[in-house]
């Protein structure tokens, strides 16, 4: 029975956040679409639960075409007005801007690195920081690899992406391993 699974205390009992949990966090991520996909969302999290963003998904994924990138660097006022009207999204303006920035700066860095992906696991060494946590409580809000990784976005003109957003992206795409011990999935990813 799936209630029975130890596994990590954030998730709770919300079946969305258990499905989250069990199937997509922590897995390592080296598909570029999905990775852009992670890091709008992680953006737009900045400040609220993922919950609320997790509930959102669907909605964001219409709104954002897909999560394609190069759609979204090519978004033009009448297209972000539209999403500020968007009830099924965040409506914060700084971050519908930017989504579009981020979304220019992402596919510069393909540009120069071959993926982002690449670029984003060398952070890494290109394998996943796997951490022995007894409690979720006991993982950081950030880390010297995630506070690098903030810096060098920040530097190349990203925006809401601070350490903490950055290390919660990092946890999300399995680029760090912060599943408690003790859940069912920490060696499964």
């Amino acid at each position: 029975m799936v209630s029975e699974k130890k596994r990590c205390g954030w998730c709770g009992t919300d079946p969305l956040y258990v499905k989250y949990h069990d199937e997509e966090w922590g897995v390592p991520v080296k598909d570029d679409k999905k990775m852009f996909e992670f890091l709008l969302l992680e953006t737009f999290q900045a400040g609220l639960s993922w919950i609320t963003i997790l509930r959102k998904r669907e909605n964001f994924k219409l709104a954002f075409d897909n999560f394609d990138y190069k759609k979204i660097a090519k978004y033009d006022q009448a297209k972000i007005d539209s999403l500020l009207q968007n009830e099924g999204i965040i409506r914060n303006k700084l971050k519908v801007h930017s989504a579009v920035n981020n979304a220019i700066h992402f596919m510069e860095i393909q540009k120069e690195f071959g993926s982002f992906t690449n670029y984003i696991w060398n952070f890494v060494n290109h394998k996943p920081i796997i951490n022995t946590w007894s409690s979720h409580k006991d993982a950081p809000a950030t880390s010297k690899e995630s506070d690098a990784l903030s810096k060098d976005l920040k530097k190349r003109g990203f925006k809401f992406v601070g350490s903490t957003v950055v290390y919660a992206h990092m946890q999300a795409t399995g680029m760090v391993n912060d599943h408690i011990e003790s859940c069912f999935r920490f060696r499964q990813v």
